[in-house]
């Protein structure tokens, strides 16, 4: 579940000198060397053009007329972009080249090019699409910070962070810096609506449940945390989640989402339901069947749950197939 980027740097002086002729011309100004001293949340001006947008390093970046042609770079941003209808225009791949399964028919239909795969840069191929907005994550596998010189000599560029939030407070950012954010705000309320609807269908039972990434014995198994966006949306629907130990923690720095901890750790879970994050039904039982965890409560009660193929970058469409998964499992 944890990933290294490695990318590689390519030189494009011709491309550079080009780009910044043609957004010299319109009038385009990336502030990226400026640190945000503004009192805004997220953008100033969000009533017109230009705006300005407080990027997730620090930095902020003026974004001169509403995007048409935006190109993500991180595959684990582009299905909130789509999921409120922004132009993306091209977009970054998993490591297998491949877009996430929960959105791929839809950037199939949009028309929606493939970058390249996480751990590659091939900045031409930015290029090629004539953006008018780049969007870069922060961290992941799918960031490409260290090109960011190079991005914003081809189009205006913002950084954002997709960890420890929700897709739909991602959405509310995104929205202001393509303005669309009418188009984020309906997107977040109807389906806030659905899970409040999802809710009334279930019975939750009792105790807490906790989320589990099971990689097995010589791993790390990643533990959802409270704040995580699958805690957070299991919350929305009624269920307490354990939060897991700190402590346990095997990184150098702490996540807001997931504890990343030893397969020995396991064995101090208390829930008395579990969900295993990108596993079906099926595939949770590997989990279940493990004879280290035999005696945890979860296991005891036969109430081990996948959370969802899906279910490991969340978005509109993964979150939609969570929810669905609960519904059927849980349902009065």
């Amino acid at each position: 579940m944890s990933h290294t980027l490695s990318a590689r740097t390519r030189t494009l002086a011709g491309i550079a000198v080009a780009a910044i002729g043609a957004l010299t011309m319109v009038g385009c100004a990336d502030s990226a060397d400026t640190a945000a001293t503004s009192q805004d949340t997220t953008t100033t001006a969000t009533a017109g053009w230009p705006r300005t947008f407080k990027n997730a390093d620090g930095t902020t970046t003026e974004i001169p007329k509403k995007p048409a042609a935006i190109v993500s770079t991180s595959v684990s941003v582009s299905g909130t972009l789509l999921a409120f209808d922004a132009p993306v225009v091209a977009s970054g791949s998993a490591g297998n080249g491949k877009f996430f399964a929960q959105w791929a028919n839809v950037a199939t239909e949009r028309n929606v090019a493939n970058l390249w795969p996480a751990g590659k840069v091939e900045l031409e191929a930015v290029y090629a699409h004539k953006p008018d907005l780049i969007v870069v994550s922060s961290s992941g596998a799918d960031s490409v910070t260290d090109q960011l010189g190079e991005l914003r000599a081809i189009a205006p560029t913002i950084v954002v962070d997709y960890g420890g939030q929700t897709w739909q407070e991602l959405a509310a950012k995104l929205g202001e810096a393509t303005g669309r954010e009418a188009e984020a705000k309906k997107t977040v309320t109807a389906f806030d609506d659905y899970v409040r609807t999802a809710a009334a269908k279930i019975t939750v039972p009792s105790g807490a449940v906790n989320i589990v990434s099971y990689n097995g014995a010589g791993e790390d198994n990643p533990i959802a945390r409270v704040g995580s966006a699958q805690g957070r949306l299991l919350t929305d629907l009624g269920f307490t989640v354990e939060d897991p130990n700190t402590a346990w923690h095997t990184q150098a720095k702490l996540r807001e989402d997931f504890v990343f901890t030893a397969y020995e750790n396991l064995t101090k879970l208390t829930a008395d339901t579990t969900f295993i994050l990108s596993k079906d039904d099926a595939g949770a039982q590997a989990f279940a069947k493990d004879p280290v965890l035999a005696n945890l409560p979860s296991v005891k009660k036969s109430q081990v749950h996948g959370l969802g193929l899906n279910s490991f970058r969340m978005d509109k469409y993964s979150a939609t197939e969570i929810v669905d998964g609960v519904v059927a499992n849980f349902a009065k």
